[in-house]
């Protein structure tokens, strides 16, 4: 069994992950602002609030076979209305976010034989979209931080990133509240359909794994085909 930690476990893909690597390995899990938790003897939940200058990362095992990252946020705003502070938030969370709790979790990844960290892209970094420049600005900085760290953390940990489309969880709610928006994005999509936390939880518990032991800093699209074909 594996120890795996999964900042932002309790709902959409961190959970569907959790869900889907409990019986086999051992997760230790965080929340934040959302109280779904899942009861499993494999599954410990902890609270952390990455926003703090020094989270509380106590709770780690003393080795780790596995990172993943999943906090996020959705801004969709027009260029012109966006002020400086809505681009510090969100780089706080997920940029800042992610270098804290990798630097907390180093000590344990090095102790593991075939340790492995995910993080979480847009597809929107590779293809602009209207209205993204806060999210293409922050996911580019994280798909810039995998590459880095795939290379200064080689040989011995490898590091990836997933880069979905529109996934249909609680931080997508918003723009998918009706069945005219789910239809209106499935059909922007070449596979016309929406992306499931389940599609992008298999991928990262793939990167994981231990097939995938020849792959590091990648930026792996899960995204319905949107970023490379036009049907």
């Amino acid at each position: 069994m594996k120890n795996i930690v999964i900042i932002g476990h309790s709902s959409g893909i961190g959970k569907a992950l959790t869900t889907l690597l409990a019986d086999d390995h051992r997760v230790y899990g965080t929340f934040c602002t959302t109280s779904e938790h899942i009861s499993h003897k494999n599954v410990a939940t902890h609270y952390v609030n990455i926003l703090e200058e020094s989270p509380d990362f106590s709770f780690l095992p003393d080795t780790i076979d596995g990172l993943v990252y999943c906090p996020g946020a959705i801004s969709l705003k027009p260029f012109a209305r966006i002020k400086t502070d809505d681009f510090l938030i969100d780089y706080q969370l997920q940029v800042i976010g992610a270098v804290k709790t990798i630097q907390a979790c180093l000590p344990g990844l090095k102790k593991s034989a075939s340790p492995a960290i995910v993080l979480f892209s847009t597809v929107a970094v590779k293809t602009g979209f209207p209205f993204h420049s806060i999210v293409g600005t922050n996911k580019g900085a994280i798909e810039g931080l995998t590459k880095s760290l795939a290379a200064e953390l080689a040989p011995t940990i490898r590091v990836n990133c997933i880069a979905p489309s529109l996934t249909d969880t609680r931080l997508t709610g918003h723009l998918l509240n009706t069945p005219e928006k789910k239809e209106a994005n499935a059909q922007r999509h070449p596979l016309k359909k929406i992306g499931e936390a389940n599609d992008i939880a298999q991928a990262a518990a793939f990167l994981l794994g231990n097939t995938s032991q020849w792959i590091t800093g990648q930026i792996i699209a899960v995204d319905g085909g949107i970023s490379t074909i036009k049907a």
